[in-house]
């Protein structure tokens, strides 16, 4: 019986689920210099692509990489989670916030609400200003318009 030390790499493809370690940076924007998620100090993370967990682009970074692989890469806000867009900024009204919540409940900002559309789509929201008849919402994904580094260990690729 023989036996083989070699070792057969395995590659990340666009359907693969992933076990890493992976760091979020902001390096550029309000948040600059700040770490948005940070999985090396912890146990690693999860993560089934083409699922929507991440942007494509995030993704697209990790297709192609082997199993083991530990790099570094800097992606534009365009391509990471595009440019914020003033008009995901919106005021909604009591009623529509008593549908989602416990009716006459105020909101501070910075509390995030999970909205229902009507076809049945979720969309989270982060309280900016609150009055008594209405909230200000950002519907923007909280790292639209931040350019983005993204530092990534593979542990485990199947």
């Amino acid at each position: 019986m023989t036996s083989s030390s070699d070792s057969v790499n395995v590659f990340v493809q666009s359907d693969s689920y992933l076990t890493l370690h992976y760091r979020i940076t902001i390096i550029s924007g309000p948040g600059k210099g700040s770490v948005f998620a940070d999985t090396f100090s912890g146990n690693p993370a999860t993560l089934q692509l083409g699922m929507g967990q991440w942007s494509p682009s995030l993704e697209q970074v990790l297709v192609g990489r082997a199993e083991g692989a530990e790099f570094s890469t800097e992606i534009s806000a365009a391509q990471a989670y595009g440019d914020r867009n003033p008009e995901l900024i919106q005021w909604v009204g009591r009623k529509l916030l008593d549908q989602h919540s416990e009716p006459g409940m105020q909101y501070e900002p910075g509390d995030i609400v999970t909205f229902t559309s009507p076809e049945g789509l979720k969309y989270s929201g982060v309280c900016k200003e609150s009055r008594d008849d209405a909230a200000l919402f950002d519907f923007n994904h909280p790292l639209a318009g931040a350019d983005l580094r993204l530092d990534v260990a593979l542990l485990g690729v199947m």
